[in-house]
């Protein structure tokens, strides 16, 4: 004896997905990894950023080193920034007295190390507190425009 069923109480089977619902979860997986992305583009200019300032203040810290180590010359050592800011020089050989040398190579390391980097010392009157500043660009202009780090440094010698 063989039952045959004409009718199902369920209805008929699907088979498959339609094609609507495929192109649904592609859209939604192309929206997450375009905000996968996002989130990845978003990181990386705040990793870079911090590895600029991390740079300034390391050459800050430079500076002021140099400070100390010369201290009968520091006042020498003070000096507005640059207009225009100084180019990398690899090959710099700077002259001079050591103050005009330690000048000299503390400016081309920040042109080297730092975008558009620039800096000043300045001696705060009748002391010896110094205060050095580090300018620099975090990104080009673009369409948002360019943003410019700074750094400020106080030295009590």
């Amino acid at each position: 004896m063989s039952v045959t069923r004409t009718g199902s109480l369920c209805g008929p089977r699907q088979r498959g997905m339609s094609l609507l619902e495929v192109l649904v979860a592609i859209v939604v997986l192309a929206l997450g990894l375009l905000g996968l992305a996002a989130l990845q583009m978003t990181s990386l200019k705040g990793g870079h950023g911090a590895y600029l300032r991390s740079q300034a203040a390391q050459i800050a810290y430079d500076m002021s080193d140099r400070l100390r180590a010369n201290r009968e010359s520091a006042p020498d050592y003070a000096f507005a920034l640059p207009d225009p800011r100084p180019a990398c020089d690899r090959a710099l050989a700077p002259a001079g007295t050591l103050p005009q040398r330690d000048v000299a190579e503390w400016l081309n390391t920040l042109a080297c190390v730092l975008p558009s980097g620039n800096g000043s010392v300045a001696r705060v009157a009748g002391t010896d507190v110094y205060d050095i500043s580090v300018r620099w660009t975090e990104r080009e202009a673009d369409e948002d425009g360019g943003t410019d780090g700074e750094l400020d440094l106080r030295v009590q010698l």
